[in-house]
């Protein structure tokens, strides 16, 4: 083979692996909804709270950015009008599925935050396949207090597990060492 074709065979070979290399690393994109507060304490409903509940949307999209996933948003009104009602799209994967789908998400993750107790609280959610409805996994992670810090460390928990059912790339920021 003379150097001119041999130099035409391995070009056409890169770019061969560079295009195949382009589809194998779509991004995953991921629409999450406002989560839900389900507070059953004696107190339900602080303004604390509803500020934590809140703040864990916006703080999970921020660390599976930082993964490298794509964020779909869904507009607000969008979701209002697809949910009947307290849980339904918690309950609901089709119906959640469909709001993703139209959003133009891979996946749908349906989210809320349960207090049966001052001293505890769960994050849960449904991560769903935006084409099928099919529920991938159910999450649920505990935090303790309404601290913002331990909050935190329960949303990168979350973002972990979510992760590993999906593309394995996420990586929980180091422990924060104080001086004492």
């Amino acid at each position: 083979m003379s150097k001119k074709k041999l130099g035409l065979h391995t070009l056409g070979y890169v770019l061969f692996l560079c295009l195949f290399n382009v589809g194998v690393f779509a991004e995953t994109s991921i629409a999450i909804l406002d989560f839900e507060l389900s507070d059953v304490t004696m107190a339900p409903r602080i303004p604390a709270e509803i500020e934590r509940t809140a703040s864990i949307k916006a703080m999970l999209e921020g660390e599976l950015k930082r993964a490298g996933y794509k964020i779909i948003a869904i507009d607000l009104k969008e979701q209002h009008e697809a949910n009947s009602g307290f849980g339904y799209l918690f309950e609901h994967n089709d119906v959640a599925a469909e709001l993703g789908k139209k959003a133009g998400a891979d996946y749908v993750l349906v989210g809320r935050l349960h207090k049966p107790s001052f001293l505890f609280a769960y994050l849960m959610g449904h991560l769903v396949k935006t084409d099928n409805g099919g529920l991938i996994e159910n999450y649920v992670v505990e935090t303790k207090g309404g601290d913002k810090k331990l909050t935190l460390k329960a949303v990168e928990t979350f973002a972990s597990n979510m992760d590993k059912n999906l593309d394995n790339i996420y990586t929980p920021p180091p422990p924060v060492r104080t001086s004492r």
